[in-house]
């Protein structure tokens, strides 16, 4: 057998890579996303008091922290059985946007970008960021500019832009002073302007791109609220690849629905509906689910997204659009929260009386999708079991089946250009995996080692 390799895949949060085994014809006889990095928080968290669960998990990752900080503070909520009050869930709500603003920001511009603007059959020392300043740097630094919104947001009202700490069992530990919203809601404003003007770009991006790339059909799943669009609470609703509805949860219930699983290429976990369906997460599928945005100006960018996708979208490319669409909802909506007086009270926590249940789900969307945390405490509240449902797990499966479907038509008589090397990975970049996430094993694993030399791979596997 001979391998080809792409190690590592580029333009994305942490470290995979792909591998295409040929057959003997030099054909393509499988390809796989995979993935060796192993981080444990799964098992070190045990023994923590789950209070401190929130400022723990933040660590797992430095591009979405604050994902993980919400989720786990909702699963800690519970447990305590409290809500947060009025002001502490605006804030959260506000902090959770942020979120999606530099996430987003960081993505479409710096990551997804170069591929279209610059092209993504350019050298590839022009295809990155850096090649894109020199072609459009009035628009390289709008994006640093408004990515900067998201983290100062985070900053004030998380008490830190990179690992915020304030969301606390019950609601939020430090009010926002009225200077402070003050100063954020100008810059929130020159933010929105930004992701405005940015349309006109995203719109055309992707045109005369070819959408079948990687093209792989799936259910999917996310949460709403009301039908609308709604990031921080709500119903999650699973859809299958015709769009007819597979079942809803809000918590716990998860486990009726979602089972995961593991393959011997990969540390990532993979899931899939207990039915057997594959689905995906993230904008692809938030956008897919919802009617509405919520707000004017990303839903005019929806039914435009819809005008040249479709209601129903399965091309893992037009993942870039739909988070364009998302980053332009988030930047209206911190513009409507900062306006809204409540968000400087002072009522910010509901108090804390003790443990009131042994288990606590908690479920948001994260900027790449759906994302639980699963906590299991004693009587005095210290974790014993603890599962995180990561939203590159739930589209793993999916991202190793682009790489296939991508892949087959581009090896060429057992070569794969870089230019064609490219195209997968462009295809894995839409998705947007946070490897650092994600890497949670179950089971095990063999440890393969070896040597490839002139693409021959001559080594062995031990349990």
């Amino acid at each position: 057998m001979t391998e080809i390799r792409i190690t590592p895949v580029t333009r994305l949060e942490g470290h995979a890579q792909v591998r295409i085994t040929l057959n003997r014809e030099n054909q393509v006889e499988r390809a796989h996303f995979n993935v060796m990095e192993l981080r444990g928080f799964e098992k070190f968290l045990i023994g923590a008091a789950v209070e401190e669960a929130p400022r723990i998990t933040p660590r797992i990752c430095g591009i979405c922290p604050t994902s993980h900080h919400l989720a786990s503070v909702k699963a800690v909520d519970a447990i305590f059985g409290v809500q947060p009050t009025e002001t502490g869930k605006k804030l959260r709500e506000l902090l959770n946007h942020a979120q999606y603003i530099h996430s987003h920001a960081l993505h479409f511009f710096m990551l997804a970008a170069p591929d279209f603007l610059v092209g993504h059959d350019a050298p590839a020392a022009d295809r990155s960021v850096f090649g894109l300043a020199k072609k459009a740097p009035a628009l390289v630094k709008k994006a640093i500019e408004v990515r900067k919104l998201g983290q100062r947001i985070t900053e004030a009202v998380g008490g830190k832009p990179i690992h915020p700490s304030n969301a606390v069992p019950g609601g939020m530990s430090r009010a926002l002073d009225e200077t402070a919203r003050g100063n954020l809601l100008t810059m929130a404003k020159g933010g929105l302007a930004i992701a405005q003007e940015g349309w006109d770009v995203a719109r055309t991006m992707m045109d005369g791109t070819d959408l079948s790339l990687g093209m792989v059909e799936t259910g999917f799943l996310a949460m709403t609220k009301d039908k609308k669009y709604s990031p921080y609470e709500g119903i999650v609703e699973i859809i299958g690849n015709d769009r007819s509805p597979l079942g809803t949860f809000t918590g716990a219930d998860y486990i009726q629905h979602i089972e995961e699983f593991s393959e011997d290429w990969s540390y990532l976990k993979f899931t899939r509906l207990k039915n057997g369906t594959f689905y995906r997460v993230g904008p692809l599928a938030r956008l897919n689910i919802c009617a509405s945005m919520g707000t004017p100006l990303a839903d005019a960018a929806l039914k435009e997204y819809r005008g040249k996708f479709g209601e129903m979208v399965q091309a893992p490319l037009a993942y870039n659009l739909a988070r364009y669409v998302e980053f332009l909802a988030s930047c209206e909506k911190v513009v409507e929260l900062l306006q809204d007086p409540a968000i400087t009270g002072s009522n910010i926590r509901e108090p804390v009386t003790g443990v009131k249940a042994r288990r606590g789900v908690g479920i948001i969307e994260a900027p790449r999708g759906t994302l639980i945390h699963d906590y299991t405490v004693n009587e005095k509240g210290f974790i014993e079991r603890c599962n995180l449902l990561v939203a590159t797990c739930q589209n793993n499966y999916a991202i190793d089946r682009s790489v296939e479907a991508v892949a087959r038509p581009l090896v060429k008589d057992g070569t794969l250009p870089e230019s064609a090397a490219n195209r997968i990975e462009m295809v894995i970049r839409a998705y947007d995996p946070c490897i650092s996430c994600a890497t949670h094993a179950i089971g095990r694993m063999p440890v393969r080692f070896g040597f490839v030399r002139a693409g021959e791979w001559s080594g062995e596997e031990k349990d």
